[in-house]
């Protein structure tokens, strides 16, 4: 019990001390995809981020699906100091999607399913005043998804003939943006 005690009032102490960002991407807002986040220091140059982003979108044309949720835990490098400048972050995190794959837009079928994500983000921070910054970013890796591959024209049934779960592993560019970040403490 007394080590629970110590370590509860050192993560507390930890973050009574650490700065701390809300963060909204204003790029995927434009296209009503929400991106929020938050991220916290903890150590001298180096940060902990965490975001979910949903697109809740049936369909951009009527029958192309767009669904998906993602969640983004992430440790950032920051080169010069936390929160200003070049910083390089790496991440693994899962997603639940129901989508038109890239290499099927010209078909109708679609994946539903669910995956995970192991990549890279490439960030700059700009300082626009004590409590407000510019993350921009960009973000790409390895996803491993396992769906039902399905049409999307009325044809029963699905189009791939895995027994339980296809499988599908890409590299992709997945994440970026422009994160307006208010600073809490």
């Amino acid at each position: 019990m007394k080590k629970l005690f110590v370590l509860l009032v050192l993560i507390l102490s930890i973050q009574s001390h650490s700065q701390t960002f809300i963060k909204f991407n204003g790029a995927t807002a434009l296209f009503a995809i929400p991106n929020v986040g938050v991220e916290t220091s903890i150590g001298e140059k180096v940060t902990f981020s965490v975001d979910v982003m949903a697109s809740f979108w049936e369909s951009f044309n009527g029958h192309n699906p767009m669904k998906f949720i993602t969640l983004t835990p992430e440790v950032r490098y920051h080169f010069k100091e936390k929160y200003d400048g070049f910083y390089v972050g790496g991440h693994v995190g899962p997603d639940i999607y129901e989508i038109q794959k890239w290499n099927y837009w010209d078909t109708a079928k679609y994946e539903h399913g669910f995956g995970y994500r192991l990549g890279v983000t490439v960030g700059y921070n700009l300082k626009l005043s004590d409590k407000f910054l510019l993350d921009i970013f960009a973000g790409a890796g390895w996803h491993q998804g396992f769906y039902h591959g399905y049409y999307n024209d009325g044809t029963p049934g699905r189009y791939e003939k895995a027994q339980h779960w296809n499988k599908s592993g890409e590299w992709l560019p997945y994440r970026g943006g422009v994160m307006i970040s208010y600073k809490l403490n």
